[in-house]
């Protein structure tokens, strides 16, 4: 890659993408409104960005019945957490650096709604049974004090097409199985991938809350 084609600084960026309209600018908010609560109450799944301790980003996508982030008296939130594979890294990230970023996506909307806060970890009995789910409290919970917040306009998801299942394609056989097969002691056989789909069915069956 020649080194003059690398973008280096913000002029660089500017004279390829331009700069933001004023009005774009006015979108950007300190608090959540009443149609971004809104979309967050319609919202069954969210997308979590944390720091880790070297400054690198983790995303962890969070994801249950409709409205499961809880919106409090401040219009700051609250997002349950449930049974996982425990590697809690998004949490070890909060631990040590409290910034956070979500995307809520909202099925067959084609706008997201992007917050930004700083969050800490809780775990009162009281709240985690009012944010349970299939009859289980929740194992703890992150709560976001918000600081910006914007919607995010539709382009992304019109170019990928993601709301429309003709542009899908056929297979439904799992990536994820093909590429943890080695992990669970197979090998890239069509029977290992099928022996670990086979136990990613059992656990996301029986090991959901």
């Amino acid at each position: 890659m020649e080194k003059n084609q690398i973008i280096e600084t913000e002029s660089d960026l500017e004279a390829v993408i331009g700069t933001p309209m004023e009005i774009v600018k006015t979108k950007i908010l300190t608090e959540l409104d009443d149609v971004m609560m809104e979309f967050i109450r319609q919202s069954p799944l969210v997308f979590i960005s944390t720091i880790d301790a070297n400054g690198h980003v983790d995303i962890s996508p969070k994801g249950d019945p409709v409205g499961f982030v809880q919106i409090d008296a401040e219009g700051n939130l609250l997002i349950p957490e449930r049974l996982g594979n425990r590697l809690t890294y998004g949490f070890r990230n909060i631990l040590r650096n409290g910034e956070i970023g979500l995307i809520f996506v909202v099925p067959n909307q084609r706008e997201t709604l992007r917050v930004k806060g700083v969050a800490t970890i809780h775990k009162d009995p009281e709240t985690l049974e009012k944010l349970q789910a299939n009859g289980k409290p929740a194992l703890l919970y992150t709560y976001v004090d918000v600081k910006e917040c914007f919607m995010h306009c539709g382009k992304a998801f019109i170019r990928s097409k993601l709301w429309q299942p003709q542009s899908w394609t056929i297979s439904t056989s799992s990536l994820g199985a093909k590429q943890l097969a080695p992990v669970f002691g197979g090998d890239a056989s069509e029977e290992s991938v099928q022996k670990t789909t086979e136990l990613l069915e059992k656990a996301y069956t029986d090991e959901l809350y």
